[in-house]
């Protein structure tokens, strides 16, 4: 009897791993807002859903980086849902204060840019398997804006 528990098991293991799963990718970071104090950037994220229902997030965890330094962390929660058998959009925005930058001046150096990792947490309930959280990570390199952007 055990023998036949462990093989429904085992079945049901191989059934749930090669289940369709969502993805998700960033796509994109922008400078989008520049005050006196700080800059709002917002990052881009297109999620895929391979199901023929909607899919809700519960909530988008996210964390920015430069230098081994945190810059911004928070949490959107319920953000709305990724739509059935299509890709659906998100933005995330992040406020960064002017004092972080001046912060890190060596890591902008000469030529006014600033290397990031980006790291974001989809959390969503998905059929079967539960609360499951879809990590997303980046890297790259942003311009930052001139005083002729700012004025």
């Amino acid at each position: 009897m055990a023998s036949l528990m462990d093989k429904g098991k085992q079945f049901l293991i191989e059934k749930v791993a090669r289940m369709d799963k969502p993805s998700a990718d960033v796509t994109d970071i922008d400078i989008k807002n520049v005050t006196m104090e700080s800059i709002t950037l917002e990052s881009a994220v297109d999620i895929t859903n391979p199901y023929g229902h909607d899919l809700p997030i519960g909530q988008i965890s996210f964390r920015l980086r430069s230098a081994d330094r945190e810059i911004a962390s928070g949490t959107i929660l319920d953000p709305g849902s990724v739509k059935a058998k299509s890709k659906t959009g998100m933005i995330i925005p992040v406020t960064v204060p002017y004092n972080f930058l001046l912060s890190i001046m060596k890591d902008v150096g000469h030529d006014w840019d600033i290397d990031y990792d980006w790291d974001i947490g989809l959390t969503m309930q998905l059929p079967i398997i539960g609360k499951f959280t879809l990590p997303l990570s980046k890297k790259g390199t942003m311009k930052l804006p001139t005083l002729s952007d700012i004025f």
